[in-house]
């Protein structure tokens, strides 16, 4: 079956909501470098009606500030696609700084843990749907929509995960509850409207998505606020009042004159919609058993039978059903064939789209829905769910080209299909503001590689600076770190098994000097931010391949371009035409850099960025943070076994969990965590601030004084699991989580 049909349906386009706020950019900074010339190149670009346009920016030119100031020159409401959750969490804080006075939004994808549902045939093995949501995320995707709905002045910074299905923009849109001060709506009219929305009831635990009422007073909390929730008063059936409140302490806010509420889940159905897609599914059910009893396939009959009527049964008593989605294409009106409602058809008519990081967020958005379909067709096949199912499905590539407005693609190395569709042409911001330089670039033989790579490593650790060393496989990636702590460096490995908290936990170590050289294979590349690196390594770069592309070994190269003494040695014995090609352009940007600089006085400056902690971004806010509680002083635990102290601290731990005393069992948690660090002789460091002050400073691993008086001689790190000595308690100590505090 072909799966790469044409696209049959074109999505309308919204018309754009009035909200008489300008998009306007806060900051210090004005345009430098070749910034100016890019944005006014692709302001003209837009205001022409260009529907393409790249912008190749070198890394740290400040794409992002270019970014910044183009959407406040067009004033258009605009869509930031990123990669990854990381660079998307990046983007969103730098945007939020950007533009403090308008709607920043956030649209990720809100599993913290996602199983899908899927058959194995070989080992006839069914695996169900297990997924874990994170209220936070799904606060702001909540606060994202109703942003798109209300307001003009709106960037979103979303994930690729915006091409999957939320749920039709028409019906969203249609279920609002509007209040307004002086106007007349019955109790039990508001209370019906809002349980339609799936709001639910709960006068004793408030929180949000649920409602609760006292009297003639109604209190709501709305699904896209965080510590605010609205208060409506009535007198009969008029509104008397209309009051934010904090529900913590009960403090009034402030007074407003309407305000509207929007459904508690982007997936919400009128109830003659169900009652029709009911009828819908019963009729394609019998037409399916009817085929699968013709081919003599009874079992899968059977199965599809008993599934599906459960959910029918279900979704007539409940409104809903485990795994609702399944039936998406009856519940939101579409035909066969035609693509889910997804987060594009939110975008008015005149938005923007800006495809960060193009090079790789362009591909897989072509991917996406080939892994969807494959998975889909066996659970039809085997009767664990009508061929309708794979409807519920992100959008083909195609699909995504038709629905996308004006776009800017954003890259170091833009990829073909953008360059293809600009015909070549592009904006160029090759001079940084900082003055800073493309790396030198150093070849040397592959013969005896490990062995000098050493000798650099050392060199730059005394010098206080780090390094980044990149290698082809995850076993090369562990071994080379084992090895380099036996001969005295400091080092950790990253790559895809390490989880995204704990490399981006990882990375904040590497930068405040807790270990110097940092390995990996292709997570250091795009938007990895470590100003103090002073030395890229690439081993075996002549290797031709996906990590030895041209694409690739430029985006490495760029790791060392925020350091005014960054290097990059890459070892090589045959010139590859990647090589070849990604050597010529860093020397071509490296002549321009430096004659901008000469006509200007510039000397290159290494760019200064504070260390942010990880427990204030926006990875981890679905975790609770109590704010620590020092145990007693570390001396006590010279001479003694600490493991043991730390397996009673678990017990603790559990006791209080088990009798719902979770702030006490999060302050355990947080001493856990203490104690593990100062077994591992690593700098601990929670709810924003270092409990010892042992961590080691100097290059040769010396410590400086702690709290109890004492210093750590000798200190090395000894490669414990992912990421060779990661002190996260989920991960430590044989594998057993420490339960770390969720909302």
């Amino acid at each position: 079956m072909n799966v790469m049909s044409p696209v049959q349906f074109f999505p309308e386009k919204r018309p754009v909501p009035e909200s008489g706020i300008p998009l306007k950019v806060v900051s210090p900074y004005e345009p430098a470098g070749d910034q100016p010339t890019a944005i006014a190149t692709l302001v003209e670009g837009l205001r022409k009606g260009e529907r393409d346009q790249v912008l190749l920016g070198v890394t740290g030119s400040g794409k992002t500030f270019t970014m910044a100031k183009v959407i406040e020159h067009v004033q258009r409401p605009t869509l930031i696609l990123a990669p990854n959750k990381t660079l998307a969490a990046q983007l969103y804080g730098e945007m939020k700084s950007f533009f403090p006075d308008n709607a920043v939004e956030y649209f990720v994808s809100y599993y913290d843990y996602y199983q899908p549902e899927a058959y194995v045939p070989r080992t006839d093995t069914y695996i169900e749907k297990d997924a874990q949501i994170n209220e936070q995320i799904d606060r702001m995707r909540h606060s994202a929509t109703q942003s798109l709905l209300e307001r003009s002045d709106v960037v979103i910074v979303a994930s690729v995960s915006c091409i999957y299905g939320i749920g039709s923009v028409e019906t969203y849109s249609r279920m609002v509850v509007k209040l307004e001060r002086g106007g007349r709506i019955e109790r039990d009219q508001l209370i019906k409207g809002l349980v339609e929305q799936q709001y639910r009831r709960n006068d004793s635990a408030f929180q949000r998505g649920t409602f609760r009422i006292r009297g003639e007073t109604v209190d709501i909390w709305p699904s896209h606020l965080e510590d605010r929730a609205w208060r409506v008063n009535l007198f009969g059936d008029e509104i008397d009042g209309l009051k934010e409140f904090d529900p913590l302490t009960g403090e009034i806010t402030a007074e407003m004159d309407r305000v509207s509420i929007y459904a508690n889940s982007h997936y919400v159905t009128p109830r003659p919609t169900m009652q029709q897609a009911i009828i819908s599914i019963k009729a394609e059910l019998k037409e399916r058993l009817a085929e699968l009893t013709a081919q003599g396939r009874l079992l899968e009959a059977q199965r599809l039978d008993q599934r599906t009527t459960f959910d029918i049964e279900m979704l007539e008593t409940t409104g809903s059903c485990k795994g609702i989605e399944n039936y998406s294409r009856y519940l939101t009106g579409r035909a066969p064939g035609d693509p889910p409602p997804t987060l594009f058809e939110y975008l008015p008519g005149n938005a923007l789209l800006i495809v960060d990081e193009s090079h790789v967020t362009v591909p897989q958005i072509g991917g996406m829905y080939r892994g969807d379909f494959a998975r889909k067709s066996i659970l039809d096949e085997f009767g664990f769910r009508l061929p309708s199912c794979k409807d519920n499905r992100p959008l083909k590539f195609e699909e995504w080209e038709a629905y996308r407005p004006d776009t800017l693609f954003v890259s170091a190395t833009p990829g073909p299909w953008e360059m293809e569709r600009t015909g070549g042409t592009f904006a160029e911001q090759v001079i940084r503001p900082t003055g800073l330089v493309d790396p030198v670039t150093e070849i040397r033989p592959v013969e005896g590689q490990v062995d000098d790579l050493l000798a650099e490593c050392k060199e730059v650790a005394k010098k206080g600076g780090r390094v980044l060393v990149t290698t082809l496989t995850k076993r090369m990636a562990e071994d080379l770190t084992d090895y380099m702590t036996e001969t005295g460096i400091r080092c950790r490995y990253l790559h895809s098994d390490v989880d995204t908290l704990e490399r981006i936990e990882i990375i904040r170590d590497l930068r405040r000097g807790v270990f110097d050289v940092l390995i990996g294979i292709n997570l250091l590349r795009e938007g990895l931010d470590i100003p103090e690196c002073a030395l890229v390594a690439i081993l075996d770069a002549d290797k031709e391949g996906f990590l030895r592309s041209t694409t690739s070994l430029i985006q490495t190269i760029g790791r060392a371009a925020r350091n005014a003494e960054g290097r990059v040695v890459l070892y090589a014995d045959v010139m590859t035409n990647s090589l070849k090609n990604a050597l010529g352009e860093t020397a071509r940007r490296r002549t321009r850099q430096q004659e901008w600089n000469a006509a200007h006085g510039i000397t290159p400056q290494s760019i200064k960025r504070d260390i942010s902690d990880v427990l204030q971004s926006v990875y981890e806010q679905d975790y609770v943070t109590v704010e620590a509680v020092e145990g007693d002083s570390t001396a006590e635990f010279v001479g003694k076994d600490l493991g043991a102290a730390i397996q009673e601290l678990e017990k603790r731990m559990r006791a209080a969990a088990a009798d719902l005393e979770f702030e006490e069992a999060a302050r355990i948690r947080d001493e856990i965590k203490r104690l593990e660090a100062l077994e591992l002789g690593l700098q601990p460091n929670l709810a924003g601030r270092s409990l010892q002050d042992s961590a080691p400073t100097g290059a040769n691993g010396s410590a400086s004084t702690g709290k109890g008086g004492r210093a750590k001689q000798d200190w090395k790190p000894k490669p414990l699991g992912p990421g060779g000595g990661g002190y996260d308690p989920d991960k430590g100590r044989g594998g057993k989580g420490k339960g770390r505090g969720r909302r």
